[in-house]
């Protein structure tokens, strides 16, 4: 459980630093710059300390990373215009957790107990209170149906990709390998992060062959382009580093039902961080969503 709250934490700092980043060098420069950074350091760790590329469970964790930070990311990416961040998080994170618990159990045999089913659903149904649009905070833009679709594609990626992540573990303990440390987790990060490196960078170029490639903001100072470059080094260090590192880590140990519910509550924890960084107050409604979510991570940790 605690490499799965850590993630959570980690994923929560990140969404401030890739915020602030986009702000300063645009979707395009922040994603790849991110992922450049996260490459660099997990790879260095890799090949000195860690696996690199000599595990048996090389060839699924180059799939997950294809389908979770590739197909998923940009499904994310895709639907946020068109519901607004917290329709996107909302729906994301909702339905992941659900398609990996259900692809785990058909595949793999992997199957969790009544409790544990009971409250992963009173987390999620927590993240679902904090940050459900209403109609005295609606959505910031006009919300598309087609939206609905590239959500779910963000949560397939999502989940799939944790499941594929999970078969690569098994695959990894057959073989006979250390399948379940940080170090593992590491190893098995740089490798879903270069493959969602390789496959980001070849989707950019498409976009850039059509003339669609996201303009970079203007009106940028020098000055700010600089300190931006500090966001992105954050932001390529707290999520896919340790987030993505502590994620891999919590699924070579936990079954994804288990551990999905818990980095769902990522936008709650990225609440007490946007009040201290942004100066943005949480609502009531969000305090008591994280209240019901935190109980059920509790509740959770104690039902295994």
């Amino acid at each position: 459980m605690l490499p799965a709250l850590l993630a959570a934490c980690f994923f929560a700092l990140n969404a401030t630093c890739a915020a602030r980043s986009v702000r300063t060098h645009g979707t395009a420069v922040a994603n790849l710059g991110r992922l450049a950074i996260a490459t660099l350091l997990l790879g260095l760790f890799a090949h000195t300390l860690g696996g690199g590329f000599a595990s048996a469970s090389l060839p699924w964790f180059l799939l997950s990373g294809v389908i979770g930070m590739g197909l998923g990311d940009l499904g994310v990416f895709a639907a946020l215009p068109l519901l607004g961040s917290r329709l996107t998080v909302l729906i994301t994170q909702c339905l992941a957790a659900p398609l990996a618990a259900l692809g785990e159990w058909l595949w793999l045999g992997t199957r969790l107990t009544a409790a544990q089913v009971a409250w992963g659903v009173v987390i999620l149904a927590g993240v679902a209170v904090a940050i459900m649009p209403s109609r005295s905070d609606p959505p910031k833009v006009k919300v598309r149906p087609i939206g609905f679709l590239f959500g779910l594609v963000a949560a397939a990626g999502q989940g799939f990709g944790a499941l594929v992540s999970r078969k690569g573990v098994n695959v990894a303990d057959a073989a006979g390998e250390a399948a379940h440390n940080a170090a593992f987790g590491l190893t098995a990060a740089y490798q879903r992060i270069l493959a969602g490196f390789v496959f980001v960078i070849l989707w950019f170029a498409v976009l850039r062959w059509l003339g669609r490639l996201p303009a970079a903001p203007a009106g940028v100072s020098a000055a700010d382009r600089r300190r931006g470059l500090w966001w992105m080094l954050a932001n390529g260090c707290a999520g896919p580093v340790l987030g993505v590192g502590c994620y891999q880590w919590a699924l070579a140990t936990t079954p994804s039902g288990i551990v999905l519910p818990i980095a769902a509550t990522t936008p709650l924890l990225a609440i007490p961080i946007a009040w201290w960084l942004e100066g943005d107050r949480p609502t009531r409604r969000a305090l008591v969503g994280g209240v019901i979510a935190v109980a059920g991570c509790v509740a959770l940790t104690a039902s295994r």
